[in-house]
């Protein structure tokens, strides 16, 4: 096994960091936005955005005017984290509360996609993700669109991950009569609303 490097190993709890592509790829495949840290002309800038992972690489895309993608895509070095809060952590004193999470951090340098037919794969991949079995149902995407958006990818090779789960760590006040434990935390999926424009219009199949 090749040695961890020193920027992916956390300074703080590190044996909470997992390294294994099974543990990143599953939190990379739950969340649907990461940001993207660079710092241009001696300024940091952190930019939210959508993604997908597919096989070993995740992807972004925007606008080919996007001041942010235009700067990034020169080859600027990025850091990408995503993080899922599971739970609230309540400990007997302020102290000692915390949350379980699992999150992800890359360092990576942009590749950027210029074939179409690759690049349509990357947006079928994206809507795939945020509207699972939609591709096929919507109208398909024209070449100018494919054209008007860059889509940029980032080697999952520099990746690690942290994960904190369980109770909280009260050792000390034990005996305290104060409540402790944790509140789940969930994000999910409602029912789809219809807009004006679609009234009268059948709701899908992989919307139901």
């Amino acid at each position: 096994m090749q040695p961890i490097p020193p920027h992916l190993t956390p300074s703080r709890y590190p044996k909470r960091a997992a390294y294994d592509r099974d543990t990143i790829n599953a939190i990379l495949d739950e969340a649907l936005v990461c940001t993207i840290s660079f710092t241009l002309d001696n300024k940091p800038f952190a930019i939210p955005t959508g993604f997908v992972r597919h096989e070993d690489k995740i992807y972004i895309h925007g606008s080919v005017g996007s001041h942010f993608i235009r700067e990034i895509e020169k080859g600027l070095p990025v850091c990408i984290s995503v993080t899922l809060i599971d739970a609230i952590v309540v400990a007997k004193s302020a102290f000692n509360h915390s949350v379980n999470y699992r999150s992800v951090i890359l360092f990576g340098t942009p590749e950027k996609i210029e074939d179409v037919p690759q690049k349509t794969e990357a947006f079928r991949w994206l809507t795939e993700k945020f509207v699972p079995n939609s591709w096929d149902y919507l109208r398909p995407i024209r070449e100018n669109e494919v054209r008007k958006t860059t889509v940029l990818a980032f080697s999952l090779d520099e990746a690690s991950a942290k994960v904190r789960t369980g109770m909280t760590g009260d050792d000390e006040d034990k005996d305290l009569p104060v409540w402790s434990g944790i509140i789940p935390l969930e994000t999910r999926r409602l029912a789809p609303v219809t807009e004006d424009l679609s009234e009268g219009i059948p709701l899908p199949p992989h919307l139901l």
